[in-house]
Parts: structure tokens; C-alpha cells; sequence
């Protein structure tokens, strides 16, 4: 993977095709891999992602007090500044559609399109993730990863996430075989805390092409928060995607279909 440098660290990031660039970030504890897994960009789109701080192999972690959405946010300008892209469709998963969130609501000027997929903040954190994602980062902190895992399942937590989200529960159970687990721990306590803006209202001010995906019986990405995202955002397009937890092949394909639609469509217009 190429690097660069900012902040005194190495971020590693992914590029790939040409054309109209296309941001697409990865979700916590995940790496610049992850998008590029779930969306192959047609011809005539640059799709790139980087591995955000404390993620993948950016090293090193850097001041602790940086870790958030905005922080990334502005490791994502200075990205761009560095590719020499003035503007770009910017996107992602989860806590890569909250760094999108903020990049475009403080960088309107640069943001061409905006895609959302599985959103899992509203202007303030979600009480569900910040409760698991903390037990998580306790456990690691306390037993390391091995013990703690074992630890987790445990858990009425794991037990209940498992009866109802089988792949939420696998999701969660797999963050403590990271690579650098125990390291990642300080994302897991502090972003899900975090949130991409503090008033919804703010979202209103987005004038660029916006696509959100949303999927239900997942509840780090709760369907309405996608619903709340298509009301609020001006001209926002809104498509349900399947389930990973019901079928993953599926999700795959649907997300596939909703933004290689929305690109053609917006940005590929012969």
C-alpha cells in the first residue's frame, strides 16, 4: 500500500482505477481493505480509502487526545491535499459515513457526492454502541485479547446480541483478534462517544449529491438512523440494503447496485 505523511504518522491508503475520485473510509476496528471488499468502482471512478488512525497499518497512533471523528476527518483533507485532488465523492461505512459526515459538513467546497452507508450516529452517540464497544475495550484493556475474548462471550451482552444479531455479536466477538487489538482499544472507547456533528439541523447546509444505504436487524446501525439521514440531508436519495446478519452475499450486491447506480447517475453522465 502507498503512504503518507501527516501529523507524525504513516498512513496507508488504497487507490485504485481513474477517473472522478471516490473516498470510501472503512468502519472501527476495520482497515482501508473493508470498502474496497464490498464495492468495485466501475470505469470512469478512482476509488481510494485509507486506514485512519489507531486502523490497519497507519502507524503509530499518535496523540491520544486526536482520536475522533473530526480528527479523521482531517486526516481525509489531507489525503486529498497530498493526492492533489481539490474535490471528491466522499464516503463510507459506519464510522467511515460519520467521517464523511463531518468532512463534508466543514468542507462543503471539496465534497462532489456524499455516500452513507449503515450510518450509526445522529448528532450525538449511540447508547447501545457506546455500551458494547466500551465492554469491549475494557476487556482488552484488563485481560488482553485472548482472555478477554473468552471473557466477552461470557457476557449477557454477547449472549443477547447473538440471539438477535448473529453477525452484530461476530462483529463484535471478532475486534479482539485484531492485529492490534489491545492498541485499538482507545477507538472503541473513544469514538463511539464521539459523533460526526452536534445538530442534526446542520445537515440541512449539504448541497452535494447524497446517497444513504441502511440495513435493519443491526443495532450499531439502526435502520431510522438512515431514515433521519434521507429527511434531513436536501434531495438525499434513501435505499434499503439486506441485512449482513440475513444474507451477506446480499448486502454485498445491494450495495454494489445502490452506489454504482447513484455514481452513474450523478457523476458519469455521458
Amino acid at each position: 500500500m502507498p503512504v503518507f505523511h501527516y501529523d507524525d504518522i504513516e498512513f496507508h491508503y488504497r487507490d485504485s482505477g481513474a477517473g472522478v475520485p471516490f473516498f470510501f473510509q472503512h468502519g472501527l476496528g476495520a482497515e482501508a481493505g473493508q470498502p474496497f471488499g464490498i464495492f468495485r468502482p466501475p470505469d470512469g471512478i478512482r476509488l481510494l480509502a485509507f486506514d485512519c488512525r489507531g486502523h490497519g497499518q497507519s502507524r503509530p497512533v499518535g496523540d491520544l487526545q486526536k482520536i475522533g471523528l473530526a480528527q479523521s476527518a482531517d486526516d481525509l483533507r489531507a489525503l486529498m491535499d497530498f493526492l492533489k485532488l481539490p474535490r471528491a465523492i466522499v464516503g463510507g461505512i459506519s464510522m467511515g459515513a460519520a467521517i464523511a459526515l463531518n468532512f463534508a459538513l466543514r468542507n462543503p467546497e471539496r465534497v462532489l457526492g456524499l455516500v452513507l452507508s449503515r450510518p450509526a450516529w445522529l448528532d450525538s452517540p449511540n447508547p447501545w454502541n457506546v455500551t458494547m464497544f466500551s465492554l469491549v475495550a475494557r476487556l482488552l484493556r484488563e485481560h488482553g485479547p485472548k482472555r478477554g475474548q473468552e471473557l466477552f462471550q461470557q457476557t449477557a451482552e454477547y449472549a443477547d446480541a447473538l440471539r438477535s444479531y448473529p453477525d452484530t455479536a461476530r462483529s463484535l466477538y471478532l475486534q479482539f483478534e485484531n492485529p492490534r487489538a489491545v492498541e485499538n482499544a482507545v477507538n472503541l472507547e473513544r469514538i463511539p462517544r464521539d459523533s460526526p456533528s452536534s445538530d442534526r439541523r446542520q445537515w440541512a447546509s449539504i448541497k452535494a449529491p447524497a446517497l444513504i444505504l441502511a440495513n435493519r436487524l443491526d443495532p450499531i446501525h439502526p435502520f431510522e438512523y438512515g431514515e433521519v439521514y434521507a429527511r434531513s440531508i436536501p434531495g438525499a436519495e434513501f435505499q434499503e440494503i439486506a441485512s449482513k446478519s440475513e444474507n451477506a452475499e446480499q448486502h454485498v450486491r445491494d450495495v454494489q447496485r445502490h452506489i454504482e447506480s447513484f455514481l452513474r447517475r450523478h457523476f458519469l453522465k455521458l
